[in-house]
């Protein structure tokens, strides 16, 4: 027979909360190899990353991909690493801080945050235990992924199914799949663009890139690439660009197999042959600076766009915990609320408390333990 898990035990009389799971794609636990290459065998595990056949992708995921790319890799999060630690981990605790701040001032009831990564720490799977122990009954899920592909949001809530089938007693449940064209994740998007020119200037050029997936998940009906390029046309409207001042590129590709195009080290490359003086480049596909903002982008392209005569790469940092964002997507968890106790400006912690006696009263009166 199958095991279900009841922790913490069913009380009568508990009070009951909200929970929110913001979840991040993951980082390893350090910039060691060891600690690297035991990250990339999760990531690169997941079916919904590598749509391969199980048995060839586990021959060349640990016959040579696993042998060779730890090292590389732990040299490029070595340029980044802080003294605290990784960079996306760092700035997703800062989002989830912010959020939680934003979401106990304004709604009724017990709301608890938590952070989780797809790969690496903290796991989804630990801070689902960490929200079942404050009694959260009612979670919200919302991957730190503004654009939706198969790839990043559906993995995420396959892990969460995953958690959710060991449990007895299953919350309730609601999911937030995208935001690419919602006006206040667009508005701080280009916000945070017009802060960086107000401070150094515009640009010759914007770059809009995104991380990249392998061209047939396009065909095959993913919606990644057309909220992609919806995003950046909102954000270049917001900020009133003509048409010939910014484009799209993908970047990330791994394997010989087509990706999304153009390619943005592709891009960079032929922009810095046209002697650009100075390039701006955005990645509003990550809520979060990471590996492929900070070390792909801000160096390793910067250095391409260089050595094909431009003069220098800018990168515009993401939106990390810029109040703006915060405030967006407080106010987008706020709304998948609706119809849920903590919506209602009338329920009271203290209402509450005493229906919870109550109840616990007449269990009593029926026999019952607790």
């Amino acid at each position: 027979m199958p095991s279900f898990t009841s922790s913490p035990p069913y009380e009568h009389g508990l009070p009951e909360s909200l929970g929110v799971l913001l979840v991040n794609l993951g980082t390893p636990d350090d910039s060691t190899p060891t600690a690297v290459r035991r990250y990339l065998a999760q990531f690169l595990s997941d079916p919904r990353v590598v749509e391969s056949p199980r048995l060839i992708w586990w021959l060349v995921l640990h016959g040579y991909i696993l042998r060779v790319r730890p090292k590389l890799s732990a040299a490029n999060y070595e340029k980044i690493w802080t003294d605290r630690g990784s960079p996306l981990l760092l700035h997703s605790k800062n989002i989830a801080v912010g959020v939680q701040e934003k979401l106990s001032a304004r709604l009724s009831g017990s709301v608890n945050v938590e952070l989780a990564m797809s790969y690496g720490n903290p796991s989804i799977d630990a801070a689902l235990e960490k929200l079942y122990a404050l009694c959260a009954r009612r979670i919200i899920v919302l991957p730190l992924y503004p654009q939706y592909s198969g790839t990043t949001t559906a993995s995420v809530f396959d892990a969460v199914c995953d958690a959710l089938r060991k449990r007895r007693w299953i919350p309730e449940l609601r999911t937030i799949n995208h935001y690419h064209d919602a006006a206040g994740y667009i508005s701080a998007t280009a916000a945070s663009i017009r802060d960086y020119w107000d401070v150094n200037s515009r640009g010759d050029k914007l770059l809009f890139s995104f991380h990249g997936i392998p061209e047939s998940n396009l065909f095959d009906g993913d919606p990644y690439h057309c909220q992609c390029h919806k995003t950046a046309r909102l954000v270049a409207q917001s900020l009133d660009l003509a048409e010939d001042t910014w484009q799209v590129s993908f970047q990330s590709r791994v394997g010989r197999a087509q990706w999304l195009r153009p390619y943005t080290d592709e891009t960079v490359r032929g922009l810095g042959k046209q002697q650009l003086a100075k390039l701006d480049v955005v990645c509003p596909g990550f809520a979060a600076d990471c590996l492929e903002t900070l070390e792909e982008i801000e160096i390793q392209n910067a250095e391409f766009f260089k050595e094909e005569g431009g003069g220098q790469l800018r990168y515009i940092p993401a939106l990390n915990a810029r109040d703006d964002h915060v405030s967006f997507l407080s106010r987008t968890i706020e709304k998948s609320v609706g119809g849920w106790p903590e919506a209602s400006p009338d329920w009271s912690v203290s209402e509450t408390a005493h229906q919870l006696e109550k109840s616990l009263q007449r269990a009593r009166s029926m026999g019952a333990e607790q």
